[in-house]
């Protein structure tokens, strides 16, 4: 059973990619692993956690106070942490993390994907990151990682750090997810 950490939206966004959300929360519940995220009732978090949640599987939610404080903290989870600051909640995500999936988001979204694939091209993280690329809403960010080792910014092996797929079932097979 894994730990998976999941970086995605605060908002919900269009309904494929909110039936992606619910769609990788239920599958990780039914292959027994434990959701890890941002610890939001909100947006695709919340999908995600409640859709584990319904399949009987454990979320570990990581929130700071100060969002906590604005009434988006998820208080239905198994298991809820609350940090003081941005910072403590990627580390401590990180921390609990055996596996990390991103979904589609906006900048926090993109900032903890970036981090976490510095983390491991510095070898500071081992874990498999995994992109969920669903309706190609990741397309123009892989090209520009496919620009950036053209250009000399990214080694090819850095770029292999990253898995992608299109959809759920894929992805977790992918990441050595399916069997429970």
């Amino acid at each position: 059973m894994a730990r998976v950490c999941v970086f995605c939206g605060s908002s919900a966004g269009p309904d494929v990619f909110q039936q992606a959300a619910r769609e990788l929360g239920r599958a990780l519940a039914l292959h027994c692993h434990t959701v890890v995220y941002g610890g939001g009732r909100v947006g695709l978090m919340g999908l995600v956690a409640d859709e584990a949640l319904a399949a009987g599987g454990r979320v570990i939610g990581v929130i700071p106070d100060f969002l906590f404080k604005l009434e988006v903290g998820h208080e239905a989870l198994t298991q809820l942490e609350i940090v003081q600051t941005m910072h403590e909640r990627k580390k401590r995500m990180a921390d609990l993390a055996d596996v990390f999936v991103a979904l589609p988001g906006g900048w926090g979204t993109l900032d903890e994907l970036a981090e976490i694939l510095t983390w491991r091209q510095l070898q500071l993280a081992h874990q498999p990151v995994g992109l969920l690329n669903v309706d190609g809403f990741f397309d123009h960010l892989l090209a520009q990682f496919q620009h950036m080792t053209r250009q000399g910014y990214l080694k090819p092996s850095h770029l292999q750090m990253l898995t992608s797929a299109g959809n759920v079932g894929t992805l977790i097979s992918q990441l050595g997810l399916t069997s429970a």
